[in-house]
C-alpha cells in the first residue's frame, strides 16, 4: 500500500469533486449556480468513534457526521467520491480514516478539526475494505479487504519476509503418545488413518474430534496483549495471544446474605419485566456484544440493554450493574481520556456515561436505525421539515441547523409521505392501504388524527396539489384515490379511478385561473415499447358535489374528470408537466431526458403517438426520476448513481450538481424542492442518510423568482392555511388500534368477492356476505356494501317472488320424480332428466371426470415408482440371487433354519481366483525345487519350510489348531491356503484373502444342498400328510364327527417366490372394472349358465338320484346310513295284530338287530383307522422336527466355521489396512519434513541477512557515537577565538536542550495502554518537534551580552549540528535494538524449526520400526479345545513377551529334559541309599544315648517318688484286709435305706397316675362336647369358606400359600446347608487327625 503525497492530495473538505461521466471521464461544466450541504442526518449503526474527548464521529452515507457532546453541534465531511465504506477514528492524534466503495478504494486520511486531508493510501485492493483501526502510539493503521484478496495490511510499515510460520496442529498430526495394543497396532494419527497426504494431513480435523464450540460475540485488548472474548453461550474468556491459549472467566462466589441479596434483585427485575411485556433478561450469564477495557476493569453490554462491569483478579470476577437503558447494546467505546464511555444501541440511540461519577447515562443522539423514506418541508416551508422512515418513524426536523424537534413512532411499514400545503399536517401512506393524518401544527408534539383505510392495495405515492386541496394517493394495480386533503372536511375519499396498466409517476399542476387541478399518470404498458399518459381534471366542484363525478361505487366517471390519452415514443420511467402542456420525461431505456409538447401538430402518422421535441443527454446511468420546483424553472433529475442534476427548464442547461448519495447505497430514493427555493431534501435509498442542501452561488434574479412565487403561493394560501390549522388543532387524537388493522384484510377480501348475496336452499334466507363493521372495513368496501344493500332494499320483493317460484318449480318437480317412481321400469326417466340445469350438470360431471383422471394419473405415477422399486429391490436382492433366501420350521416347534443366499460369482472374481490358485501351485512346486537343489547344511532349515508346505497340501495332515479353522470338515479345502507363518508380503495376505472367501463360499454351498435335501422332505411330508387328511376327512364325515383337521403348509419364509405375486384372496377392496371389462365377463358367464341350466335338466339324472340317491350300488361305507324301513302295521296296536304280522315284526327286528350289530362293527373299526392315521401323522412329523434340529444344530457349526474364515481375513485386512496407513504415515512425514527443511533454509537465510544488516548498521552506529564525541571535544578548538568566560557560558548553552514537547497524545493515568514502548517512528516524530523547539532557543535573544552575532549564528549552528548528532545517535540505538529483536525472533524460529525436525526424524524411525513389527509380528488363529486352557481368574495373561515355536522342538527339549532327568534321578537314588545307612546308623546311636538317658532320669524318678495318705495308710495300718472289709459293710447298710426309699417313692408315683387317669376321663368327656361345638364350627368355617371365594380373595390366600411355601424352601436350604457343613467338619476334622498322626506318630 502507498501513500500519495500529503501536499498533492491535500484539500479543503469543502472542496465539490466533479462527478464522472460514463467511461471514467470527468466532465468540465462551468455551472451557474452551486449546492452546498447544509446538514446531515442520519445513522448506519456500522461504526462509531471518538476524534477527540467531546466530540464523537460515524459515518452516514456519503459523509462523516462530527457530533460535539457539550454543544450537540454537528459537522459535516463529505467522501471526495462516493459513499463511505470503512472508517476508524484515532482519539488521541485526532485523525480518522476512512475508504471509498468504488473499484481499487482509496483510504483518506484527515484531521480533525481542521477537516483537511493528511494523504491517500492506494493498495491493490480491487474492491472494498471491510475493517480499519488506528494503533494507539504508533503511526500505524491497519486494515483488511474484502474477496478476493482477504488481505490484512499495516501502513506505513513494511514487515519482513518470512516473519512467521504456522505450526501444524500437534494433537492431530502429532500423537501425543505411542501406546501401542499388542492386537489393533500402534497408535497413529487421524490424518494417516484418513489416507491423508501433503497439507491435508496437517490440517485434517475430523467430526469426532470437532467439539461442541463457542460462537464469539465481542472481544476487546488488554494492557498485557490478552483478549477478553465474549460468547454467545455466556461465557467470557481469557485468551493468551502470545501463548495461543484460552481459559474460562468463573463468577467469584458471593456471600451468603449477598447471593439471597442477589436472588431478591434478580426475581423483583423478573417481575417487573413481566409486567411491562417483555423477555425476562438473564443476568447471572448475559450475552456480551459490546466490551470496552479500562485499568478499571472491563465494561460490557449485550441484548438485554444493561451496561456491567467486570473486576477481574486472575481467572474470577465480580460483576457489577452500572445502567439500563432498556435496549439492545451494540458497541462500547471509550473517549480518548477515558472518562466518558459511549453507548451505541441497535435503534439509533446513543448514550453517554461517565464512570468516574457512576451516574445515570445520558441520552446523546436520538435516531432511527432504519432507512429514510421520504421527507418534505412543513408549510410554510421556510422553517420546518418532516420526514418518515421505512419502520413508521416521523421525525420533525428544525430546517435551519437540523436539530430534531419531536418523534412519532406508528408502528407500521410505511410506503409514502407527503405534507399538505394547505394546513400543518402530514399524509402517510402504508403498505396494508391506509393513510394516517398526522397533526403538526405544534412541531414539539406531533399526533395522529385520522387514518382513513381506502384499499387492501398498498398505497405507493402521495401527492397534494399546491392549492392544498386534494390529495392524490398511488396504489398498485393502477388505483389512484382522490381525497379531500382539507381536515375541515375530515379528509373525505372523493372518489377513485382505475388505469388499465401500472402506473409508473404521478405529476399534479394546479391551474389558479381556471380552479382546476391537472393530473398527468405515466403508464406502464407492456405490450408496447412506449410511454403512455392519461390527464385528468379535478375541479373544486368534486368536493361540494360530489354525487354528480362518481357512480355508485365511488369510481369517478371518465366524461366528468375529462380523461385524455396520450402516446409517446419512448419508455420512461418519470414524467413531469409544466402548465403550457409540456411534459419532460427521463427516458428508461437511454440516458436522456424527452421534451414533449402535447399538441396535434407533433403526432407522428400514427394519431395517438407524440414525438420528442428535444433529447437531453443525461450524466446519470440507472433508473431515475424527474422533479420540478415550485416556481417550475428547475427539473431536478436524480437516479441511482446518486448525482443531483438541476437543469434550467426553458433551455435544459445544467444548472448546478451535487453528488449527495452513491450508487452502492441504492442512490437517491426521493427529493423536494423547498416553497421558497432555498433549501433541498434529498434522502438515500439504502444508506440511511437524510441530506439538507442548499445554495452556495445562484444569480440573484433566480432568487428573487423564486421568493416572489412563494410569497405570491403564500398569500393565497395565508387564510386558508390558518382556518385549517384552527380545526385541526380541535381533532381529537386517533386511538390506534394494531388488532383491527391486521384483522380487516380478510374480512374485506370477503366482502369484495361478494358482489352479490347467496341464499340457502331451504328457505331462501338471504344473508349478507359484507360483515365487517365500517371501523375495520376498507372505503371500496363499505361503497360496495352500501351498494348491495341499496340493491336488497330496491329487488326485495322481485326476489321475494322469484323465491315463491322456486319453491313452486321444485314442489312440482319433487311430484313429477314420485311419479316416475311408480311407473314401469321401460317407462321409467333416468335421474339426469329431471336435472333442469343439463350445463351445470356436465360442468360438473367434467370437473369430477377430470379430477378422477388426475387422481387416476397420480396413482399410476405412484404405482410407477413403487414398481420401479420393486424391480430394483427384486434385481439387486432375488434375480441377482444363484441361491435364493429360505427357511425351513418344524412342524410343532418353534425352529427354524435358514440357508445362505447366494449370488453367483462374476467373470473377474472367478479370474482372480483361477490366477490366485495357480500362484500357489507354482510358489509350491518352486519351494520344492529349492528344497532339492540346496546344498546339505540348509537341508535341515528347508525341510521344516518343505514339511509346512506339504502339510498345506496335506487334507489329512494338517492339525486343526494351527490351521485356525474347521472348514475342512465342513465342505472347505484348506489345502489351497498359506500356511499362516508364511503371510509376510502384501501380496500373500491379499491372495489369503480370495482364497479364504472361495472356502467360505464353498461351505455355503455345502450347507446348502443338506439344507435343500430337508426342505424336500418337508414337501414330501406335507404331501403324505395331506394325504391322510383326505381319508381322515372322510372317516370323519362317515361317524358324523366334528374333528378339526390339522392341515401343513409351507409358510411365506419357505416359498418366498410367493411374496413376488399378489394373490386375489390378499385384495380387501373391490377391483374396478371397466365397461369393457364388465361386457366381457358377462359374455364369458352366459355358456357357462348355459351349460349349468342344462346340466339340471337331465331326466336320467333324476331318476337316478331320486330312486338310488345318484349311485347304483350300495358301498360299504354306506352301511352307516343304511336304515330298515318298519312294516306298514307297526301303526296299529299289538293287540290287532295277526300271526303273520307278528312274523314280520320278528324278522324286522331281528334284521335291525343284525344291521345295528354292523354299524358298530365298521363304526370301531373306522375309529381304529382314525387313530392311526392321527398317530402315524403325528410320528412322521416329529421325525421331521428331530431332522430340521439337527439341521439347525448343524447349521449352527457352520456358522462357527464361516465365522472363523472370516475373522481371519478381518485380521488380515486390518494389517493391510494398517500397513498402508503406515506408508501414509511416512509419506506425510517426509512432505512435512521436506517443509520444514524449506523453512529452515529460508528463515537461515533471513538470519544471515539479517546478521549482515546487523554488522553494517553496527559500523554505521558506531561511527555516529564517534561523530558525536568528536563534535563535543572539538568545541573548544572551534570556538577558541571567544573569550574564556563566554566560552564557558556558550559550552553550557551548547549542553542546554529544549523541554520535550508536549504532543498531542494523551498520556492520562486512566489509559490502560498509555505504558507501551516507543518504536524508531517515533523518534523521528521526537526528533522533529524538538528542532521546532530548538528554533525558538536559536533567537539573538537568548545570545549572551558582549558574544558577536556571526558566532553566535555560528554556534547555533554547531548546537543544531550537535542536537542531530545526539537525536540520530538514539534513532540508530532504537533501530538496532529492533533489528536485534528480530534477529532474536528468527534464531528462536530456527530453534524451534530444529527442534521440529528432531520430531520428525524420531517419528520416522519409530514408523519404520513399526512397519518392521508388522512384517515379522504376525497374528495367528489358533483353535483351542475346551477344556485346554485355564485361567485362574478372569483376567487374560499379558503375552507380550511370549513367543510362538514349533512343537517338535518342544518335544525334542521335553526328551532331552527327560533322559537328563532319569540320569538325575538315578544320581540321587544311590547317593539316596548311601545317606540312608547313615542315617541309620546315627540314629542308632542316638537312640542308645537316649535310652541312657531315660534310665538315668526313672532313677531319680524312683528317689523323688512322693508318699500319698493312701499309701500311708498301707504302709501303717497293721491289718488291711479287715479295715477293707468294715467299710463294705456300711455301703451295704446305706443301700438297704436307699431301696426303703425307692419303694415309697414308687407307691406315691402310683397314686399319682390314678388320679392322672381320672382327670382323663374327664377331659375325654370335656373333648366329646368340643367335638360337637367343632362340627358346628367346620360348618360355619365351610359357609365362610364359600363366602371367600365368592369374594374372591384367592389372591390372599395364595399369597399365604406362597409365603408358607417360601418358608419351607428356606428351611429346607437351611437344613441342607447345616448337612453340608456338617458334612465339610467331619472331613475337616478327619484331615486333621491324619496330619496329627502323620505330624505326631507317636501320639
Amino acid at each position: 500500500m502507498a501513500a500519495a503525497g500529503g501536499a498533492q492530495g491535500a484539500g479543503p473538505a469543502s472542496e465539490e469533486p466533479r462527478p464522472e461521466a460514463p467511461g471514467g471521464r470527468r466532465c468540465s461544466l462551468a455551472e451557474e449556480a452551486a449546492l452546498e450541504v447544509s446538514w446531515v442526518q442520519g445513522f448506519s449503526n456500522k461504526n462509531f468513534g471518538f476524534i477527540n474527548n467531546q466530540t464523537v464521529c460515524y459515518p452516514c452515507g456519503n459523509y462523516v457526521l462530527f457530533l460535539d457532546i457539550e454543544t450537540k453541534k454537528t459537522t459535516v465531511l463529505q467522501c471526495p467520491t462516493g459513499q463511505v465504506g470503512a472508517f476508524a477514528a484515532n482519539g488521541n492524534r485526532q485523525v480518522l480514516a476512512f475508504s471509498d466503495r468504488r473499484l481499487n478504494p482509496i483510504i483518506y486520511i484527515y484531521t480533525f478539526p481542521e477537516l483537511s486531508k493528511l494523504t491517500e493510501l492506494k493498495g491493490n485492493v480491487q474492491l472494498d475494505y471491510t475493517l480499519l483501526a488506528f494503533s494507539f502510539r504508533g503511526p500505524y493503521l491497519a486494515s483488511y479487504s474484502s474477496l478476493p484478496e482477504f488481505v490484512l495490511s499495516v501502513c506505513p510499515v513494511k514487515l519482513p519476509d518470512g516473519q512467521g510460520t504456522v505450526n501444524p496442529h500437534k494433537d492431530l498430526f502429532f500423537p501425543v503418545s505411542h501406546s501401542e495394543d499388542p492386537y489393533h497396532g500402534p497408535d497413529l494419527p487421524v490424518s494417516a488413518i484418513a489416507g491423508l497426504v501433503g497439507d491435508e494431513a496437517e490440517t485434517f480435523m475430523p467430526r469426532d474430534y470437532l467439539k461442541p464450540s463457542v460462537h464469539p460475540t465481542a472481544h476487546c485488548w488488554t494492557a498485557t496483549s490478552e483478549v477478553y472474548m465474549g460468547c454467545k453461550e455466556g461465557y467470557v474468556l481469557a485468551i493468551d495471544a502470545e501463548r495461543c491459549s484460552a481459559s474460562v472467566l468463573q463468577q467469584k462466589p458471593l456471600p451468603e446474605y449477598m447471593c439471597k441479596l442477589s436472588d431478591i434483585v434478580s426475581y423483583a427485575r423478573r417481575e417487573v419485566q413481566k409486567r411491562k411485556g417483555g423477555k425476562t433478561k438473564n443476568l447471572q450469564k448475559p450475552v456480551l456484544f459490546a466490551m470496552a477495557f479500562c485499568k478499571e476493569g472491563l465494561y460490557a453490554a449485550g441484548s438485554e440493554g444493561i451496561l456491567f462491569f467486570y473486576h477481574i483478579k486472575g481467572l474470577q470476577y465480580e460483576i457489577k450493574i452500572c445502567a439500563d437503558i432498556l435496549q439492545p447494546i451494540s458497541s462500547l467505546i471509550f473517549s480518548p481520556d477515558y472518562t466518558i464511555l459511549l453507548l451505541v444501541t441497535d435503534q439509533g440511540t446513543v448514550y453517554t456515561y461517565k464512570p468516574a461519577h457512576s451516574g445515570e447515562t445520558v441520552k446523546l443522539l436520538d435516531t432511527c436505525s432504519s432507512c429514510f423514506l421520504a421527507a418534505d418541508f412543513l408549510t410554510p416551508g421556510n422553517k420546518y421539515c418532516v420526514s418518515v422512515t421505512t419502520s413508521g418513524e416521523v421525525q420533525v426536523w428544525l430546517l435551519e441547523d437540523g436539530t430534531c424537534l419531536s418523534k412519532l413512532n406508528l408502528d407500521i411499514e410505511a410506503t409514502a409521505m407527503a405534507c399538505c400545503p394547505s394546513s400543518n399536517s402530514v399524509a402517510v401512506g402504508t403498505k396494508r392501504g391506509q393513510i394516517y393524518f398526522l397533526d403538526v401544527t405544534k412541531v414539539e408534539a406531533p399526533r395522529v388524527v385520522h387514518r382513513t383505510f381506502l384499499s387492501k392495495f398498498p398505497v405507493l405515492s402521495l401527492h397534494y396539489d399546491q392549492s392544498g386541496q386534494f390529495l392524490i394517493a398511488r396504489a398498485t394495480e393502477g388505483h389512484i384515490f382522490i381525497l379531500d386533503a382539507r381536515p375541515s372536511k375530515l379528509f373525505q375519499v372523493l372518489g377513485y379511478i382505475v388505469l388499465a396498466d401500472e402506473v409508473l409517476d404521478l405529476s399534479v399542476v394546479s391551474d389558479f385561473r381556471n380552479d382546476l387541478v391537472e393530473v398527468m399518470v405515466l403508464l406502464n404498458v407492456a405490450e408496447i415499447q412506449r410511454a403512455r399518459l392519461e390527464i385528468f381534471c379535478l375541479s373544486s366542484a368534486l368536493t361540494t358535489d360530489n354525487d354528480k363525478y362518481v357512480d355508485e361505487q365511488g369510481m369517478l366517471n371518465a366524461n366528468a374528470i375529462k380523461k385524455e390519452q396520450y402516446d409517446l415514443d419512448y419508455p420512461l420511467s418519470s414524467a413531469v408537466r409544466l402548465k403550457d402542456n409540456i411534459v419532460y420525461g427521463y427516458c428508461a431505456c437511454a440516458p436522456f431526458i424527452c421534451k414533449y409538447h402535447l399538441s396535434e401538430e407533433n403526432m407522428l402518422e400514427d394519431p395517438s403517438v407524440f414525438l420528442s421535441e428535444k433529447r437531453t443527454p443525461s450524466k446519470q446511468f440507472g433508473s431515475g426520476f424527474l422533479r420540478l420546483s415550485p416556481n417550475s424553472r428547475w427539473l431536478a433529475s436524480a437516479a441511482k448513481d446518486g448525482v443531483l442534476f438541476i437543469y434550467h427548464t426553458f433551455t435544459m442547461d445544467i444548472f448546478a450538481q451535487k453528488h449527495c448519495h452513491s450508487y452502492q447505497g441504492g442512490g437517491i430514493r426521493s427529493m423536494v424542492f423547498s416553497l421558497d427555493g432555498k433549501f433541498i431534501l434529498i434522502n438515500g435509498k439504502n444508506d440511511g442518510a437524510l441530506v439538507c442542501l442548499k445554495w452556495k452561488k445562484i444569480k440573484k434574479t433566480e432568487v428573487k423568482e423564486a421568493a416572489s412565487h412563494w410569497q405570491s403561493l403564500f398569500a393565497i394560501l395565508n387564510k386558508s392555511t390558518s382556518n385549517e390549522n384552527v380545526v385541526l388543532k380541535s381533532m381529537t387524537e386517533w386511538q390506534f388500534d394494531p388488532e383491527s388493522t391486521s384483522a380487516s384484510l380478510p374480512e374485506e377480501e370477503a366482502s369484495l368477492r361478494s358482489s352479490n348475496v347467496e341464499m340457502t336452499e331451504e328457505d331462501g334466507n338471504v344473508t349478507s356476505l359484507c360483515s365487517a363493521s365500517t371501523d375495520d372495513m376498507t372505503w371500496i368496501g363499505q361503497k360496495i356494501k352500501k351498494v348491495i344493500r341499496e340493491e336488497t332494499q330496491r329487488f326485495a320483493n322481485q326476489k321475494e317472488e322469484l323465491q315463491m317460484g322456486i319453491k313452486k318449480l321444485r314442489k312440482t318437480i319433487q311430484k313429477m320424480m314420485h311419479e316416475n317412481e311408480q311407473v314401469p321400469d321401460a317407462e321409467k326417466l333416468e335421474q339426469h332428466e329431471f336435472n333442469l340445469d343439463i350445463e351445470e350438470m356436465e360442468r360438473a360431471r367434467a370437473e369430477a371426470e377430470q379430477e378422477v383422471a388426475r387422481v387416476r394419473k397420480e396413482i399410476e405415477m405412484e404405482n410407477l415408482a413403487n414398481r420401479y422399486l420393486q424391480d430394483v429391490i427384486k434385481h439387486e436382492c432375488w434375480d441377482a440371487m444363484c441361491v435364493k433366501g429360505r427357511a425351513v420350521k418344524c412342524f410343532h416347534m418353534a425352529c427354524e433354519v435358514k440357508n445362505y443366499p447366494l449370488k453367483e460369482r462374476s467373470e473377474e472374481e472367478l479370474e482372480i481366483l483361477e490366477k490366485v490358485l495357480q500362484s500357489k501351485k507354482i510358489e509350491t512346486a518352486d519351494l520344492k525345487v529349492q528344497k532339492k537343489s540346496l546344498e546339505t547344511d540348509s537341508e535341515t532349515l528347508l525341510s521344516m519350510e518343505g514339511e509346512k508346505a506339504e502339510e498345506g497340501m496335506a487334507s489329512g495332515s494338517a492339525s486343526y489348531c494351527l490351521t485356525g479353522s474347521l472348514s475342512s470338515q465342513y465342505g472347505g479345502d484348506t489345502s489351497i491356503l498359506y500356511h499362516q507363518w508364511d503371510l509376510h508380503t502384501r501380496e500373500q495376505k491379499v491372495n489369503q484373502i480370495v482364497l479364504l472367501k472361495d472356502i467360505i463360499y464353498k461351505v455355503k454351498t455345502a450347507f446348502n444342498k443338506e439344507f435343500d435335501t430337508v426342505a424336500r422332505q418337508k414337501e414330501q411330508e406335507i404331501a403324505r400328510v395331506k394325504e391322510r387328511n383326505v381319508r381322515i376327512q372322510e372317516i370323519s364325515a362317515q361317524l358324523d364327527l366334528q374333528v378339526e383337521v390339522w392341515e401343513p403348509s409351507l409358510t411365506d419364509d419357505e416359498i418366498p417366490e410367493r411374496a413376488l405375486t399378489v394373490q386375489d384372496s390378499e385384495i380387501k377392496v373391490e377391483k374396478y372394472l371397466t365397461e369393457q371389462e364388465i361386457e366381457k365377463e358377462e359374455m364369458l358367464a352366459k355358456p357357462e349358465m348355459e351349460r349349468h341350466f342344462a346340466a339340471m335338466d337331465n331326466e336320467r339324472l333324476r331318476a337316478l338320484n331320486d330312486m338310488m340317491g345318484g349311485v347304483l350300488e350300495v358301498k360299504k361305507e354306506d352301511i352307516l346310513k343304511m336304515d330298515i324301513p318298519p312294516p306298514p302295521f307297526i301303526s296299529k296296536p299289538e293287540d290287532v295284530w295277526n300271526d303273520e304280522e307278528k312274523k314280520i315284526f320278528r324278522e324286522h327286528e331281528q334284521k335291525v338287530k343284525e344291521l345295528n350289530e354292523e354299524k358298530e362293527k365298521y363304526r370301531r373299526a373306522l375309529e381304529n383307522e382314525l387313530k392311526k392315521l392321527e398317530t402315524s401323522i403325528q410320528e412322521t412329523t416329529q421325525t421331521f422336527d428331530e431332522t430340521v434340529c439337527k439341521l439347525s444344530e448343524k447349521k449352527v457349526k457352520f456358522e462357527m466355521v464361516i465365522y472363523q474364515e472370516e475373522l481371519k481375513i478381518v485380521n488380515l485386512t486390518y494389517a493391510l489396512m494398517l500397513d498402508e496407513e503406515l506408508n501414509t504415515r511416512e509419506a506425510g512425514l517426509r512432505n512435512f519434513l521436506m517443509k520444514k527443511e524449506k523453512e529452515k533454509v529460508k528463515i537461515a537465510r533471513i538470519i544471515q541477512t539479517t546478521k549482515n544488516k546487523i554488522e553494517a548498521y553496527t559500523d554505521t552506529y558506531e561511527n555516529a557515537i564517534v561523530e558525536d564525541k568528536n563534535l563535543e571535544s572539538g568545541f573548544t578548538k572551534e570556538f577558541a577565538d571567544v573569550p574564556a568566560n563566554l566560552l564557558d557560558e556558550l559550552f553550557q548553552l551548547y549542553k542546554h536542550r529544549p523541554k520535550a514537547p508536549v504532543t498531542e497524545m494523551l498520556l492520562d493515568t486512566a489509559n490502560p495502554y498509555g505504558d507501551c514502548p516507543g518504536s524508531a517512528e517515533d523518534g523521528k516524530d521526537a526528533l522533529t518537534l524538538s528542532m521546532k523547539a530548538m528554533d525558538e532557543l536559536d533567537s539573538p535573544e537568548h545570545r549572551p551580552n558582549g558574544l558577536d552575532l556571526s558566532i553566535w549564528e555560528r554556534f547555533c549552528r554547531a548546537r543544531q549540528n550537535k542536537m542531530e548528532s545526539e537525536k540520530l545517535v538514539k534513532w540508530k540505538a532504537l533501530t538496532l535494538e529492533e533489528m536485534q529483536a528480530f534477529l532474536q525472533r528468527r534464531m528462536n524460529d530456527n530453534e524451534k524449526i530444529k527442534s521440529d525436525i528432531e520430531d520428525i526424524f524420531q517419528e520416522l524411525t519409530w514408523v519404520q520400526e513399526e512397519k518392521m513389527k508388522l512384517e515379522l509380528n504376525l497374528t495367528i488363529q489358533f483353535l483351542l479345545k475346551q477344556g485346554q486352557v485355564e485361567l485362574e481368574s478372569t483376567e487374560i495373561p499379558d503375552y507380550t513377551d511370549a513367543i510362538l515355536i514349533n512343537k517338535s522342538i518342544i518335544e525334542e527339549l521335553n526328551c532331552s529334559i527327560m533322559a537328563q532327568g532319569e540320569k538325575k534321578i538315578a544320581s540321587m537314588v544311590e547317593y539316596k541309599d548311601f545317606s540312608k545307612g547313615m542315617f541309620r546308623l546315627e540314629w542308632e546311636h542316638k537312640k542308645m544315648r537316649m535310652q541312657i538317658e531315660d534310665l538315668k532320669q526313672k532313677a531319680q524318678d524312683i528317689l523323688r517318688l512322693p508318699i500319698t495318705k493312701d499309701r500311708q495308710l498301707f504302709l501303717t495300718v497293721p491289718n488291711h484286709d479287715s479295715h477293707i472289709a468294715h467299710h463294705i459293710s456300711v455301703m451295704e447298710q446305706t443301700l438297704g435305706l436307699m431301696d426303703k426309699l425307692h419303694e415309697k417313692n414308687v407307691k406315691n408315683r402310683q397314686k399319682r397316675i390314678k388320679e392322672l387317669e381320672k382327670s382323663i376321663r374327664l377331659k375325654e368327656q370335656a373333648n366329646y362336647k368340643l367335638s360337637l361345638e367343632l362340627k358346628e364350627m367346620l360348618v360355619s368355617v365351610s359357609e365362610k369358606r364359600h363366602i371367600f371365594e365368592a369374594a374372591d380373595t384367592q389372591h390372599i390366600s395364595e399369597k399365604i400359600v406362597k409365603q408358607r411355601y417360601r418358608e419351607i424352601l428356606k428351611q429346607k436350604h437351611l437344613r441342607r446347608c447345616v448337612r453340608e457343613q456338617e458334612e465339610e467338619f467331619e472331613v475337616l476334622q478327619a484331615e486333621v487327625e491324619r496330619l496329627r498322626s502323620r505330624t505326631f506318630p507317636a501320639l
